[in-house]
Order: C-alpha cells, then sequence, then structure tokens
C-alpha cells in the first residue's frame, strides 16, 4: 500500500480548500454586487457603472460555482469539513447566476428602444425636464424608432376619460404622487404634467409627461404618455409598462 509522501495534498484536503474558496468568493461576489448598486443608488458612482458591478458579480459568482463543483467532485469520497461550505458556495452562486439569466426571460421580447409613447405621429413633448441628447442612440433616426416602436408596443395608445382636462390632471398628478413619482412640473389649465419615476434599487431615473387635451365640447379628455430612460438603449419594457399601468389606473380612478 503507497502512503502519501509529506508534500502529497490528500484530496479531502484539496476539496477543503476549495470549499472554504467557493463559500468566500460567493460571498465577495454579492459584496461586489451590493457595493456597486448601493453606490449607484445615492449617485455616488454612474448609474450604468453600478449596473456593471452586478454583473461583474456575476462573473466572480461563476468562480464560486466552479470551485463549489470541484469542491464536492474531489472529496465525493470522503467525508471532509468544506462540505457544508462547498454547498453554502454553491447554493448562493447558482441563485446569483439564476437570477442574472432570468432577467431576459421576465423582459420578454421586447425591443432596445428607451422612449415610448400613446401618440407615434405626435409625442407628447417635455418642457421643463430636458429630452436627452442621444435620445435616438441604438435607433439612429426617429423613422427607426417609430418603426420599432409600432411593432412592439401597437396595441399602447392613449385613454378617454368622461372629465374635463383641469380634473383629468388633478387626478393623474394624484396618481403619480402615489406611486411616488417626483413631480416637476403641473398645469391644470394647460393638462400637462411633468414627473420623474425611480426604478429598481439602482434608482434609474425615468422622466415622464404626460398630454391632457379636451375632446369634443370639452366635458372629456384624451390622455397621452411618454416615458423616457435618462440612460442606456434598451429599458427592459420598463417604460411601456409603466404607461399601460398608470393609465388603467387613472382609468379606473
Amino acid at each position: 500500500m503507497t502512503q502519501a509522501g509529506p508534500n502529497t495534498v490528500q484530496p479531502s484536503s484539496r476539496a477543503t480548500r476549495l470549499g472554504h474558496w467557493s463559500l468566500r468568493v460567493a460571498l465577495a461576489a454579492l459584496a461586489v454586487a451590493a457595493i456597486g448598486l448601493t453606490l449607484a443608488r445615492y449617485d455616488m458612482i454612474p448609474k450604468l457603472t453600478g449596473f456593471s458591478a452586478l454583473l461583474a458579480g456575476g462573473l466572480v459568482a461563476i468562480a464560486a460555482l466552479i470551485a463549489g463543483l470541484a469542491s464536492l467532485i474531489a472529496g465525493r469520497k470522503a467525508v471532509y469539513p468544506g462540505r457544508s461550505k462547498a454547498w453554502a458556495g454553491l447554493a448562493l452562486a447558482l441563485l446569483y447566476v439564476g437570477f442574472l439569466g432570468t432577467r431576459p426571460l421576465v423582459a420578454g421580447d421586447v425591443p432596445s428602444i428607451h422612449d415610448v409613447t400613446t401618440d407615434l405621429a405626435n409625442p407628447p413633448q417635455f418642457a421643463v425636464l430636458p429630452l436627452r441628447a442621444d435620445n435616438l442612440v441604438g435607433v439612429g433616426t426617429a423613422e427607426n424608432w417609430r418603426k420599432i416602436h409600432a411593432q412592439a408596443y401597437g396595441d399602447l395608445g392613449p385613454v378617454t376619460l368622461p372629465q374635463p382636462v383641469p380634473v383629468v390632471t388633478e387626478r393623474a398628478v394624484r396618481l403619480a404622487e402615489e406611486a411616488g413619482w417626483k413631480i416637476a412640473s403641473a398645469d391644470p389649465a394647460r393638462g400637462i404634467v411633468e414627473a420623474t419615476a425611480s426604478v429598481s434599487y439602482i434608482r434609474f431615473h425615468d422622466d415622464v409627461v404626460i398630454r391632457i387635451t379636451p375632446v369634443g365640447d370639452g366635458t372629456s379628455s384624451r390622455v397621452d404618455m411618454r416615458s423616457v430612460s435618462r440612460v442606456g438603449v434598451g429599458d427592459l419594457g420598463v417604460n411601456a409598462r409603466r404607461i399601460g399601468d398608470f393609465l388603467k389606473q387613472l382609468s379606473d380612478a
């Protein structure tokens, strides 16, 4: 029977070290993401930089996943102290990587645009909040944007309510405030509301303009909306969902 020499690494010893590293690296991945997202949340670093930290943490989590699997394989025929840590690191890494992997599935088949409206022919215009200078990034031209928008959100349109413009405007402001939006401007006489909404823990900012115009003799109102992300190319469908949800709530109020 051959005995291991003084410099030989036993499988259980290797598995224990890998198990310890798996948990440490998985915790490091969570720390990278948490620090980056928190700094971005409070605007200490750019929003996209904070989001990149989330993706970078995913790469670190993959390393933890590999270390955990290697630990369990190396110690498959032994009982070793690091097994529980290997399983813990593996579980944390799987949850992290799984979360990132499901984001595209949650978003569904949405286009890479960040400017969504109920009126493609005459989108509501911002007067107080500035429209981002690179608003056509990712689409090139306004015509391309309209084409992509129409294909993706052809069912998104205005609503008509049986109240005059000032009444509907006041209701829209109230709903926006209840949603936590920061009101930048509200003019019941003209039927214009501008506000900023925040998205997710990182607080991505999206600017919203609501345009309310009289219909017929003025006893009814048409409500159009536009929601634009301040950063990024795509929005994972957030702006369209915001408009759809808001108009439904406004109609039901």
